[in-house]
């Protein structure tokens, strides 16, 4: 077998084939579709269930921590076993327990505000499975696929993800509205199962050869991050999105434009939240149907300073139109940096390594999301909402200058196989 970090430009059908063919692609989207939306509508319904029972803002702020916090600690560990053992396994068992947590809402659902605290428990090991299936979904998806399409499955599910996550909370309004918490929890647990059933018919068929573990998990672990650390194609690039999205996100103000700038009113906000999906599932379907291929370093650069141009522009604006325009510009170019920083990782990482790599990924995207919002919102209270906006659109484009003085390699990577060339010239030289 051939090594993992190399291309594989002989197995396989040719790039300009459909990636749909593959029966075990679709199988994983399907699976994988069910699981997102499954997510968002528990997710919506959590957080709605809660506040209905407490009349607490602060409430909310425990629904996400509670969540957050075990996936933050238990990443680490989560990619080392990922690299070690089957990843549809450990997927499958995810989502089982995701199942189990669905079926514990159901049961807490009707013990009033008495059953506040077991929802935060129940969210507490909820959190727990998702750390292992982020990081387990990311390392699965080359292993199904040929190299040459990689680049082309990695658009088109992040486009059909991004289409679950605007359709999943508009289907859980709609069932809570039918039969409250109990039907929607059974759906939220029917929709695990079915994605974990539906992952047997998933077939590894571009896996890497499995190699012994040696040393314990804490070293395993500390030559992932070594392995990152001293690849500046794959530091550049997580390390790019941490910053831009930490610093130029904002999502988290769009309730105070939506407010107070634009003067629409929540079905304003709603077409505000919307219009940046609509971007991003627009530029997923087109790069599914044509992948980037060349100039992929200079793109991504481009992509993310098309995001911070256009926030910026939306921060100035007090036009509604131009503000829906600018965030579904916004939302194309994220679609185009998610695409290629995916992909580059992906074509960069071993598939003995992959596990830890995209653990760590995971890490920095949750901590920008988080963090971006918490840095957002502080910022608009102590400088107004219009000048921590602007001041986040000037950051994102400062980010995007220093990482392409600081990065080069990146800057100059014209093709996604040169970052497997790269890394492993890097790995020959390192032994």
């Amino acid at each position: 077998m051939s090594s993992p970090s190399e291309p594989h430009p002989s197995t396989g059908p040719a790039p300009a084939d459909s990636i749909f063919r593959h029966g075990g692609f679709t199988a994983f989207l399907a699976a994988r579709m069910v699981a997102v939306v499954a997510t968002q509508v528990q997710a919506v319904v959590v957080a709605w269930q809660v506040y209905d029972l407490t009349r607490e803002p602060l409430a909310l702020a425990w629904v996400g921590l509670a969540q957050f916090l075990p996936m933050l600690g238990l990443l680490l560990p989560a990619g080392d076993l990922i690299d070690r053992f089957d990843r549809r396994r450990i997927l499958a068992a995810s989502w089982s327990v995701g199942a189990l947590c669905s079926a514990l809402l159901w049961w807490l659902s009707g013990h009033g505000a008495s059953g506040v605290a077991g929802i935060y428990a129940v969210l507490v090991l909820y959190g727990c499975t998702r750390a292992f299936s982020g990081p387990a979904l990311q390392s699965l998806l080359p292993q199904i696929v040929p190299r040459g399409q990689l680049a082309q499955a990695i658009a088109a599910n992040s486009m059909l993800m991004r289409g679950a996550a605007v359709g999943g909370p508009l289907l859980g309004g709609m069932l809570y509205a039918l039969g409250g918490g109990r039907l929607t929890y059974a759906v939220c647990c029917s929709c695990f199962v079915l994605g974990a059933l539906l992952l047997r018919r998933v077939t590894v068929a571009h896996a890497g050869a499995r190699v012994q573990a040696q040393g314990s998990m804490v070293q395993r672990f500390g030559a992932g991050i070594t392995f990152i650390r001293t690849r500046p194609i794959i530091l550049g690039t997580i390390s790019l999105d941490l910053f831009a999205v930490l610093l130029g996100g904002v999502v988290a103000l769009l309730p105070i434009y939506a407010q107070e700038v634009l003067h629409v009113g929540p079905a304003g906000l709603g077409a505000l939240r919307s219009a940046m999906a609509v971007g991003e599932v627009g530029m997923g379907l087109l790069l599914s149907v044509r992948p980037i291929s060349r100039h992929v370093g200079r793109t991504m650069f481009a992509a993310v300073a098309v995001f911070g141009a256009a926030n910026l522009v939306f921060a100035l604006s007090h036009w509604f139109w131009l503000s829906c325009l600018m965030l579904a510009v916004a939302g194309a170019a994220d679609m185009v940096s998610v695409n290629i920083r995916g992909t580059l990782v992906q074509f960069s990482t071993p598939d003995a390594m992959r596990g830890r790599v995209n653990a760590v990924n995971m890490l920095f995207i949750g901590s920008s999301n988080e963090l971006g919002e918490f840095r957002a919102g502080t910022s608009a209270a102590w400088l107004g909402a219009v000048p921590a906006a602007v001041l986040g659109g000037l950051c994102t484009l400062g980010v995007v200058a220093a990482w392409m003085k600081v990065f080069p390699l990146l800057r100059r990577v014209d093709r996604f196989e040169e970052a497997a060339r790269a890394s492993e010239a890097q790995r020959q030289e390192s032994s």
